[in-house]
């Protein structure tokens, strides 16, 4: 029987799998602690790791706290990249203890005054967002930032509101969007988007629009931003249009949550058909956008072409054949 340091030894080197940091770290902390720690003990240890939350307090100690002791009190002055402490060599080692002594003093009394809260800024919006529904959001992501791209690997990622919940924002999954903390941090600080009226501007509909009124017996599926019919017209059978349920003539008008919630349609409806027909082999997904491109209809909406083996000639170059002369290449 191979003894405890040669399973941990083979375990480490060679069958470990990891898609972070987590279980080295794990394993230190109960190493260095005579095999056992506790959850939370674990928990900051794993804090130690996390670039993302170094980053976040990196940043407020540039804007907040050494602002406040630097330039509204004087105790501190910055030096580069590092701060000091005014004074600090006339301090005795007993006069440093008794002066943290009296910092723990005042963080404990804080704490048991306010209570939990003073965190609240730290979270991404009010509420709780389930563990579900974060999975769900970064497996959509692929487990990378949607802003910079970099990977869940190299960098904690947060789940953050596209429309924040303070300005109408849901908690429905086309409203959310997998960020790392830095972008979210710089989103934050540099979006001055006025809020004021996009959550109402969901709601806008135009009587004289044909795909504004239809009618909900046509509608094969919907989410909260979108909804998919069969075109009227077909080019192939199961032709489906997946419409966003707000008026917006253009594609490129589309907000973010609309174009997820038209994208999660298009992947939901791909199944559908192919279950509903065995003989569909591809697709081909189409916007018109603009008179010149072909569209008649100032309402977005985007085609999902069903494609079976043989229903043309010569399927090469699919979309291209919005020119004629343009398929084949």
């Amino acid at each position: 029987m191979p003894n405890t340091f040669e399973t941990l030894s083979k375990f480490i080197t060679t069958k470990m799998r990891m898609s972070h940091v987590y279980q080295p770290v794990m394993l230190i902390e109960l190493l260095k602690n005579s095999g056992t720690s506790t959850v939370t003990n674990i928990a900051k240890a794993l804090l130690m790791h996390d670039v993302s939350q170094v980053e976040y307090y990196e940043h407020r100690t540039k804007i907040m706290v050494g602002k406040v002791l630097t330039n509204n009190h004087g105790i501190t002055e910055k030096l580069k990249d590092s701060y000091h402490l005014h004074g600090f060599d006339d301090l005795s080692q007993d006069e440093i203890n008794t002066l943290v002594n009296l910092c723990f003093e005042k963080v404990d009394d804080y704490i048991s005054q306010r209570g939990n809260q003073i965190w609240s800024h730290r979270q991404k919006a009010s509420g709780y967002i389930s563990g579900t529904v974060r999975y769900e959001v970064l497996k959509r992501a692929k487990y990378r930032c949607a802003l910079c791209g970099i990977s869940a690997e190299d960098k904690a990622l947060d789940v953050d509101h596209i429309l924040p919940r303070e300005h109408g924002g849901t908690d429905d999954l086309t409203n959310l969007q997998a960020l790392c903390y830095t972008c979210n941090r710089s989103k934050r600080d540099r979006d001055d988007t006025d809020f004021r009226g996009i959550a109402d501007s969901y709601k806008e509909r135009n009587t004289d629009c044909t795909f504004c009124e239809i009618e909900e017996a046509t509608i094969f599926s919907d989410n909260i931003l979108s909804y998919v019919i069969r075109d009227q017209f077909p080019v192939t059978k199961f032709h489906s249009l997946i419409i966003p349920k707000r008026h917006v003539s253009d594609y490129f008008d589309l907000y973010q949550p609309e174009i997820n919630s038209i994208h999660a349609l298009l992947s939901e409806t791909k199944v559908k058909l192919k279950e509903l027909d065995e003989s569909i082999t591809g697709f081909n997904i189409g916007v018109n956008s603009g008179e010149d491109s072909g569209q008649t209809i100032y309402h977005c909406h985007v085609h999902l072409i069903p494609r079976r083996k043989g229903d043309t000639d010569n399927a090469r170059g699919g979309v291209r054949g919005v020119i004629p002369d343009k398929q084949s290449y």
